[in-house]
């Protein structure tokens, strides 16, 4: 079965039950591209997913704080045009300071974005993040970290987030909404679980490329359905098969698919 024959057959219905809310907890737009960002919502429309939070990655590396503001500007546009169905990260590189944490509150406040995506311009346990990760405590949103365990992999990010980063940051900040960034992206994702099982605030999303067996068992196994968020991070039809091959029951495929970002998004009265 090819590709473009499953996403426009069974997926939709094997994702979620008729009325179910699906929300892809990860995803992006393609800055300067609308026709990509038109595949983008097509390709959710047949997958059955309702909402989309994207953000726009600037394609400097590291994000350039003028890059940033582009990027948030795309994805704004991205929200207006496609009202209810994409709701919009902020990226900001934490490095450029008051700036950066400038740009959140006017993305959050003003422009209703839902919360922050963090690439990987520094680890998440530098206290540079620190002012950044307590604006988002204030503005009740989540940040979205960039993450990968690539021990074992050429080492093209060497800022590179990984899950005990992230679980260093929970301790610090137990009351911040933090997302691990597809465990499936590459790199070690079994050490990614276990690592996370005793940072009992970090969520993990379930997007990536990868095709390995077993992940969303053993992350429902190892950390529990309700810290799981359904994401596809461009690989949507990977990602919708993750989930349709888990040996789920209703109320742990439907909290994955949904109820754990719409928890998040309530937060903030987003829901």
């Amino acid at each position: 079965m090819t590709r473009r024959h499953w996403i426009s057959t069974a997926a939709a219905s094997a994702l979620a039950q008729p009325g179910a809310r699906v929300i892809d907890a990860h995803n992006h737009l393609r800055r300067g591209n609308p026709d990509g960002d038109r595949l983008l919502i097509a390709a959710a429309d047949k997958l059955g997913i309702q909402q989309l939070c994207c953000s726009t990655l600037p394609p400097e590396r590291p994000l350039s704080h003028e890059g940033c503001l582009a990027s948030n500007a795309w994805t704004l546009e991205g929200m207006r045009r496609f009202p209810g169905r994409v709701l919009g990260y902020c990226t900001v590189n934490p490095g450029y300071g008051k700036s950066a944490l400038e740009e959140v509150r006017r993305c959050v406040e003003d422009r209703g974005f839902i919360g922050v995506k963090l690439y990987n311009d520094y680890r998440a346990d530098e206290p540079v993040l620190h002012p950044l990760i307590e604006l988002a405590i204030q503005l009740k949103v989540p940040i979205l970290q960039h993450a990968g365990h690539t021990a074992w992999l050429p080492s093209p990010q060497p800022r590179i987030s990984d899950a005990s980063h992230l679980a260093a940051l929970a301790t610090r900040y137990p009351e911040a909404m933090l997302i691990c960034a597809h465990i499936c992206g590459g790199g070690d994702w079994e050490w990614t679980i276990k690592r996370l099982r005793s940072a009992r605030t970090v969520l993990l999303d379930t997007s990536g490329s990868v095709i390995d067996d077993g992940v969303v068992d053993m992350a429902v196994r190892e950390l529990g359905a309700e810290r799981l968020l359904f994401a596809c991070d461009m690989s949507m039809t990977a990602s919708a098969a993750r989930i349709r091959a888990a040996t789920l029951t209703e109320a742990q495929r439907s909290a994955i698919l949904g109820g754990n970002m719409a928890r998040l998004l309530a937060a903030r009265g987003r829901a």
